[in-house]
């Protein structure tokens, strides 16, 4: 039996701790004041609900007289506090916890709230602070601490009923006086204090106030538990304070706390309140007004415009603004508009004659939704966002905040549409999980202080907290600054969710407009977006050894160019004009003779010449490698060209060999429409392939539209790096060095 004397304390044990785990909520009460539900309040009531803290909000519905982040206006806190107090005056086992709640989280239990309380063998305990507040006059009437904070902190303090009752009991104040000096007057009395035994908590044990102390404060991480620690005292705070101007920091702290991300679980509540759009109707769907914003010279446009093109909402849903501060883009815009506008709901265009500037025409777009009831969501993109990802607008939607954008970044680089903190002054500062956000370690939806670029509001918002119509001034700062300045102002969070790879910002830094088409310049500044517009899409099969053709020994045929690449780089030659004569004497290469003339125009000319080396280097080197194994260029040149053909010009060639180790023609025209193919029988490919010779790559396009039923070919001769492995130095004969259209 005695095995079973054992067993039965240890499950009455067991009880007992069960009963345990209800029985702080049975003694404990959680008041606040709160008059309106803002974003800090919800926050607070999650982390709380998150502990299973019973929690009674007062005030919902009433005025607030004072100002934000002053010290007047929290008389009402002691007002309500008063009578609230009333009803629980006698219950001596009752502990009342009292708390702000805007900028408030719960880092842990009621379990450890009260077992901490009572080790403080106090009736009140007050937060404490390292700054006094609000009458730096009383300072020497504190009691000496040797060791923590010195000053009282109103923000939060939890009591014995009976004891909170006699705190508030002589209260007759106004709603606009300042509750801190109330609290403080009492406790540095010292009859009062020692009557009603009043403590602060020094060491940051229950209470952590961040004003003054961030640099103490941290995040721990350990086994998929987060909490904030003090590193001063080495204690872990149950309640985390964001008093003063520290509401970002906090902000931060409660992306994590409590236990809302962590390395483990990821980000435990992105998809809490989520707004599916699953199963809904096109015509059902919210309608959204989209503001686009063209403020400077921006590459790719045209790929802007296709990419709003694509996405995954219909267009009947959706009204337009555009605002298009650049006469360099006018035709564009009007072009989209011409061939599209009538697909959307309605369209209004700003352009370059109207000279609206950049943040007056943020708050037109803002308006238009602002003042349409029938507007539930407001998407503010500007032209430098590479949209990649149709679904964005969906995905933001259903995120179901009123403000949130998604993540962005530069092409390699950690530049991008969100920062992380400010610094004193209100500018970019970076925060301590800013690179895992930016590189995608840390994965989840974020509480950031600055966003821009591309934003999605929801119209109540806008209709409510966000109702002053000046949302993109504010004091000197550029328009995208004072809109998040503005925001924070009215206590509404901006969130950045990097849950998908939503695209990327363009970057505008070397953008010049001097060409006919000046995104064929961008290859290195916007490798990505060059290549989607540029690089023909079969381009990746190819160098996977499909869609190759070979008519004669080692010469391959592949695709390389897109329709528009073509069409622009004939463009871009034409538009320059200064085509060569044709004959023997050039004085654009060394020594003034050209031994096999063509018409052409160099790529040093139009300065494109990096240009080309970057799209060799990237495009044709990997090809190279692939179809002749055991051969590597740098792809150094002499000569890259374009050549025109046209039967009352220049309508042909003659076979001959350039002093080149491979060429790699490119034909920006049809064949069979534009111009003919020399015929491909074993004759001919003999003729022209006696004595040394160099292989050949030709890269294909199809269905373009010529110029004047003229052949145009681009051509570049190009040498072999050092052999890797023992072979011939000169590869295996090939066809031809230059192919005759």
């Amino acid at each position: 039996m005695r095995p079973l004397l054992l067993l039965a304390p240890l499950g009455w044990l067991l009880l007992a701790e069960a009963k345990g785990d209800a029985k702080p909520e049975d003694n404990l009460l959680v008041l606040t004041v709160a008059t309106k539900e803002t974003e800090g309040f919800r926050r607070f009531k999650r982390s709380g609900q998150f502990f299973n803290y019973k929690i009674q909000a007062l005030g919902l519905g009433e005025d607030w007289n004072g100002e934000k982040g002053a010290s007047s206006g929290g008389g009402l806190k002691v007002r309500l506090l008063k009578k609230a107090l009333e009803k629980h005056a006698d219950k001596e086992n009752l502990v009342i916890l009292f708390t702000d709640s805007y900028d408030v989280v719960f880092a842990s239990g009621p379990r450890e709230l009260l077992k901490k309380f009572r080790q403080a063998r106090s009736q009140v305990v007050f937060s404490a602070e390292e700054l006094i507040y609000p009458d730096r006059r009383l300072e020497a009437k504190y009691p000496a601490v040797s060791d923590g904070k010195r000053f009282l902190g109103s923000g939060g303090f939890i009591g014995y009923a009976p004891s909170l009752s006699k705190l508030v009991a002589e209260w007759d104040g106004q709603d606009g006086d300042s509750d801190q000096l109330f609290y403080t007057k009492i406790f540095l009395d010292p009859e009062k204090r020692e009557r009603i035994n009043i403590t602060l908590d020094h060491r940051c044990r229950i209470f952590q106030n961040l004003d003054g102390a961030l640099d103490e404060v941290v995040l721990k991480f350990e086994m998929g538990h987060v909490r904030a620690r003090n590193l001063a005292y080495d204690t872990l705070p149950v309640l985390i304070h964001g008093n003063g101007p520290t509401k970002l920091q906090l902000n931060y702290l409660g992306n994590y706390i409590p236990r809302f991300w962590t390395f483990e679980t990821g980000c435990a509540v992105c998809d809490e309140g989520l707004r599916s759009l699953r199963g809904i109707g096109d015509e059902a769907l919210p309608t959204v007004l989209v503001g686009v914003f063209i403020e400077q010279p921006t590459p790719f446009l045209s790929l802007f415009f296709q990419r709003l093109l694509r996405l995954h909402y219909p267009r009947k849903q959706m009204r337009l603004f555009i605002h298009n501060h650049e006469q360099h883009h006018k035709a564009q815009v009007e072009q989209f508009l011409a061939e599209h506008g009538s697909e959307y709901q309605s369209v209004k265009l700003v352009g370059p004659e109207v000279r609206v500037a950049n943040a007056d025409a943020r708050n037109v777009g803002a308006d238009l939704c602002r003042q349409d009831r029938g507007c539930t969501y407001y998407f503010s993109v500007d032209a430098d966002v590479a949209l990649t990802e149709p679904k964005t607008l969906r995905l933001l939607i259903e995120q179901n905040k009123n403000v949130i954008a998604p993540l962005m970044t530069r092409h390699g680089r950690l530049w991008s549409n969100f920062w992380g903190a400010l610094s004193a002054d209100g500018y970019y500062a970076r925060s301590e999980d800013y690179v895992d956000i930016v590189q995608g370690r840390r994965v989840g939806v974020w509480n950031v202080p600055y966003i821009s670029n591309i934003y999605l509001i929801k119209g109540s918002a806008l209709r409510a907290e966000l109702l002053q119509t000046d949302l993109f001034h504010h004091s000197k700062l550029d328009p995208d600054m004072a809109f998040c300045a503005n925001i924070r102002q009215q206590d509404v969070f901006m969130y950045l969710t990097n849950r998908h790879t939503f695209g990327h910002l363009l970057s505008l830094d070397s953008y010049q407009t001097s060409h006919l088409h000046n995104d064929l310049w961008e290859v290195f500044s916007n490798p990505e977006d060059w290549k989607e517009k540029y690089i023909h899409e079969n381009y990746t099969k190819a160098l996977a050894g499909k869609l190759v053709e070979m008519p004669c020994p080692d010469v391959y045929w592949f695709p390389i160019f897109t329709e528009t690449a073509c069409d622009e780089l004939v463009e871009e030659m034409e538009h320059y004009g200064q085509w060569s004569l044709g004959d023997n004497k050039d004085n654009r290469i060394q020594g003034g003779y050209e031994n096999v003339p063509t018409i052409d125009i160099h790529m040093n000319q139009i300065s494109f010449e990096r240009e080309w080396h970057k799209f060799l280097v990237e495009y044709i080197a990997p090809m190279t490698e692939k179809l002749y194994p055991g051969y590597y260029t740098r792809a150094q040149f002499d000569l890259a060209f374009v050549v025109r053909y046209k039967p009352d010009e220049q309508p042909s060639l003659m076979p001959h060999h350039d002093a080149s180790t491979f060429t790699i023609n490119i034909a920006l025209n049809r064949v069979g429409v534009d111009y003919e193919r020399l015929a491909h029988n074993e004759a001919q490919w003999s003729a022209i392939s006696r004595g040394p010779a160099h292989p050949a790559l030709t890269g294909a396009r199809r269905n373009y539209s010529p110029h004047d039923a003229a052949g145009v070919l681009l051509l570049t001769s190009l040498a072999w790096d050092a052999p890797a492995v023992s072979e011939p130095a000169e590869p295996p004969l090939g066809a031809l060095s230059r192919q005759t259209p």
